[in-house]
């Protein structure tokens, strides 16, 4: 990802800002997950100096991770894709199975272009960053999920999925998506928010709302990011790239 991509991020969803502490006002408690040492105590630190964020557990591992997260109660997980004995992708769907309210799931990763990303986000995960992004945006990752939304990196997500192969759109009429639904899910691929979505529709907020909702139940995404990713994997939407 580069510096363009990273900072085309967008946030979608109900919550209430990047900046803020959780809805209640106290600080969003993060377990970190990474097989890495030095870069989960690096992670440690780094986060912990960070405003509205309170570092409470760390996992070497996607056992440990289950582990820690019953135990701790996190409001979000940082989760590694590749570690040990269990990874990332088998930890969150784990994490999110087996709880009425799960800790939301934020997969951390070194590259974008990671068959283990796609799988995570597929699995429920909320979103994902990169490793190599500032701190103060790993945090604003961890603060929004938390509230909520989830993460899209539009054109992150377009380079993931184009070296797939893909499937056919006739999976997608099988969802029984009407008309204004797919044009709904086309518009969530390009990044755009609700509002954004309402805009160019012209539609209300909560038409959009309601589009959204149904978007997701009928094709089983576990949120946003993997109704997106369920669109370019059926060949919906086509990736397509500027330049």
């Amino acid at each position: 990802m580069t510096g363009s991509d990273a900072s085309a991020a967008v946030m979608t969803g109900t919550g209430t800002g990047p900046g803020s502490t959780s809805p209640t006002g106290t600080p969003v408690t993060l377990l970190i997950a990474d097989d890495d040492e030095v870069t989960r105590s690096g992670l440690r630190t780094l986060l912990a100096a960070q405003p509205g964020i309170a570092v409470v557990g760390e996992a070497a591992d996607g056992i440990e991770a289950v582990e820690q997260a019953r135990r701790l109660r996190p409001d979000v997980v940082l989760m590694d894709v590749r570690m040990p004995r269990r990874n990332g992708i088998e930890a969150t769907r784990q994490l999110l199975a087996e709880s009425a309210e799960p800790p939301k799931v934020v997969v951390i990763t070194t590259f974008e272009n990671d068959d283990h990303v796609t799988a995570a986000l597929g699995a429920g995960a909320s979103g994902f960053v990169l490793k190599r992004l500032p701190v103060r945006r790993i945090a604003e990752a961890v603060r929004v999920v938390a509230e909520g939304e989830t993460i899209l990196f539009p054109a992150a997500l377009r380079r993931m999925v184009a070296a797939r192969p893909l499937g056919s759109a006739e999976a997608l009429p099988k969802a029984a998506l009407t008309g204004r639904e797919e044009q709904v899910l086309r518009l969530m691929a390009t990044g755009l928010s609700n509002p954004e979505i309402a805009e160019s529709l012209t539609v209300s907020l909560e038409t959009v709302k309601t589009h959204v909702g149904n978007v997701l139940t009928k094709l089983g995404a576990q949120n946003r990011t993997h109704a997106v990713v369920i669109a370019y994997e059926s060949g919906l939407v086509v990736p397509r790239f500027a330049g």
